[in-house]
């Protein structure tokens, strides 16, 4: 009895084994922006982001195996050959608690929001927190897994030049530029940064103000791509004002 009892073991391991072997593959995640539409935007729907002659927003879809996760505006960046950013756009309910239904139903407005950092194997998306980024004037310029621009701090009052690598602990530069104007928002307090690979340069240029530069040391990158379902959250924690 005991022998036959081992040799049903056996028979049925090896069956189980046999079945894990032939199971079918993981299908792989398909990941798509869609065609871009335009939508109504202005600084009133968006105070923190629109710019006072901005009339439309160019929006796109983020779809995950057919699904839609996410509305993005601008150009995507690929950090590697599986991983890009792209900026994610808010579709935010700006009815009043007393409004009719469909009234409410007519305020819905679009909002510029953070970076998103998007996984093609794995189908994941997470918003990167970015030291001292602010919606309105913060313009992001990457350049491999680094993102430069000009942050403001949580007073509100002071310009900061930031270069922010995706997964590090700590911004790879923080320096003071001078203080904020109020009414300088909507990306009018800096204009694009400049990247250069050799030396390794990135050049902010404040409005009013002369363009200010800082050399980079390189530093490996330590974007960390999960192989499974399973990728814990990527975050930039917020810079200490120096």
């Amino acid at each position: 009895m005991r022998r036959f009892n081992a040799r049903a073991f056996l028979f049925i391991f090896i069956f189980i084994g046999s079945l894990c072997s032939h199971a079918a593959p993981r299908k792989p995640h398909v990941v798509v922006l869609g065609a871009a539409k335009r939508v109504s935007y202005s600084k009133a729907g968006d105070p923190a982001g629109a710019a006072a002659e901005e009339t439309d927003l160019k929006i796109r879809a983020l779809w995950v195996d057919g699904a839609l996760k996410e509305w993005t505006t601008g150009d995507p960046h690929d950090v590697t050959d599986r991983s890009f950013v792209v900026r994610r756009v808010i579709r935010l309910n700006d009815a009043l608690p007393g409004d009719t239904t469909a009234a409410a139903n007519k305020h819905w407005v679009w909002q510029r929001g953070p970076w998103l950092l998007v996984d093609r194997v794995t189908g994941h998306i997470v918003a990167l927190k970015l030291p001292d980024y602010d919606p309105g004037v913060s313009q992001v310029a990457w350049f491999r897994d680094y993102g430069a621009y000009c942050g403001v701090t949580s007073t509100g009052k002071n310009l900061y030049a930031v270069v922010a690598q995706i997964a590090a602990r700590k911004p790879v530069l923080t320096k003071k530029l001078e203080a904020v104007d109020a009414g300088n928002k909507a990306g009018n307090a800096c204009a694009p940064t400049d990247w250069q690979r050799e030396p390794l340069r990135v050049t902010f240029h404040p409005a009013g103000k002369d363009a200010v530069s800082y050399d980079i040391v390189p530093g490996s990158a330590v974007l960390v791509e999960e192989t499974g379902d399973d990728a814990d959250s990527v975050e930039t924690p917020a810079a200490q004002p120096k």
